[in-house]
């Protein structure tokens, strides 16, 4: 009797082994298979992006820049009236991580305090800051020129070459 059983049992195994799934909900012994995830990396593009790129100057970023400047000169930014049209610069550098900005302030008719702070040194400033930092201003209206003393600052000769500024400055040339 035990061998007529023998065929009975490997017939519901082998049946049972059909309707049973792995876990990857193929039913096991099926001929689907799934191909395995990819291992490695894709070789980066072959065209390299840039580390510098200029940006648009926002009424938000005005405003931060005018305060920066105020603080500098330990005036209220209601002492300035914004930044002088054709001298302002933004730009990212992602090498540095750093937000760079170029300009001259706007001094308010009622204020002698921030029209003396925009004559000579403070004519120009130039302002850094990191993704999550505040703005900070530099003067260096008459830095960088044969009367003016050193910049203050160094500007990336990324962002120099950016903004077209002679190189080893640290403002515009056409800023007299």
């Amino acid at each position: 009797m035990r061998a007529g059983l023998v065929p009975f049992v490997v017939v519901g195994a082998l049946g049972l082994a059909a309707c049973s799934t792995g876990p990857t909900g193929h039913a096991a012994g099926s001929a689907t298979t799934t191909a395995p995830a990819p291992t490695t990396t894709q070789p980066a593009p072959t065209t390299t992006q840039p580390t510098t790129s200029n940006l648009v100057v926002t009424d938000q970023i005005r405003s931060e820049l005018v305060a920066a400047g105020a603080t500098l000169n330990s005036l209220p930014a209601s002492a300035y009236t914004g930044l002088r049209p054709g001298e302002t610069y933004y730009a990212y550098d992602a090498t540095t991580q750093t937000y760079w900005a170029g300009a001259g302030l706007l001094p308010s008719s009622s204020s002698t305090p921030a029209q003396v702070s925009t004559q000579d040194d403070g004519a120009y400033l130039l302002f850094t800051r990191t993704a999550t930092g505040a703005w900070k201003a530099y003067d260096v209206g008459l830095a960088g020129t044969p009367d003016g003393t050193p910049c203050s600052i160094t500007v990336p000769s990324a962002i120099l070459a950016l903004w077209n500024w002679p190189a080893g400055s640290c403002r515009p040339s056409t800023i007299s």
